[in-house]
């Protein structure tokens, strides 16, 4: 019997939670400005930075630069918080770093790690086409990326990802990974809010 396909099961496994964050995240707002950019790049700030720390002390899996060139988000993400356009704006509730939440260290728990990490690159290429006249001149550079389509890079990891995941043990493990990936983003979002904006102040005619 064919094992179940590893794309299929993670799809399925965090299709709810998916849900949730496209839902709840700050530029969900109706008419997102700047001051949502930046709250949606803090809050996935404190999310990313333990997982990228986390997962520089691997060189298997999909750490293995053989497999899937490394492409971490952070200097991008950091470039925007430190645009003037960005430092500018009124600062924002930020959530306590979470704590180290990692349950495994096995390549296939990782993989469904990578899984939510590539899949954000997805979800911020369309954001980009949705917010770049909007928000414009900005350059939205971590939703941007480096420019390229996301596609191929997704491709591949989708290759590699079904080469390495085999099994019925390692499709759980990653699913476990992809789940508390998600879990861990949701409870930030869950924390933080964005400040109310102050409405400029009236001046006597």
């Amino acid at each position: 019997m064919e094992p179940p396909d590893i794309l299929a099961a993670l799809r399925e496994t965090t299709a709810s939670r998916h849900a949730v964050l496209d839902q709840g995240m700050p530029l969900a707002a109706h008419e997102p400005t700047l001051r949502h950019y930046r709250a949606h790049l803090t809050l996935l700030r404190h999310w990313l930075a333990p997982i990228e720390a986390w997962q520089a002390g691997f060189a298997d899996g999909p750490q293995d630069p053989a497999l899937l060139p490394p492409a971490p988000h952070l200097p991008l993400l950091d470039a925007d918080l430190g645009d003037p356009a960005l430092v500018d704006t009124l600062a924002d509730a930020v959530p306590l770093p979470a704590a180290p939440w990692f349950a495994d260290d096995s390549a296939a728990y990782r993989w469904g790690v990578a899984y939510v990490l590539e899949g954000s690159r997805l979800g911020g290429a369309v954001l980009y086409r949705g917010l770049d006249a909007r928000l414009a001149p900005h350059p939205l550079r971590y939703l941007h990326g480096d420019g390229s389509p996301p596609g191929p890079r997704w491709q591949r990891f989708l290759r590699v990802l079904r080469e390495q995941v085999r099994t019925p043990a390692a499709i759980a493990a990653a699913c476990a990974g992809a789940r508390d990936a998600f879990d861990s983003l949701i409870a930030l979002q869950s924390q933080f809010s964005l400040t109310p904006e102050v409405p400029a102040r009236q001046v006597a005619a």
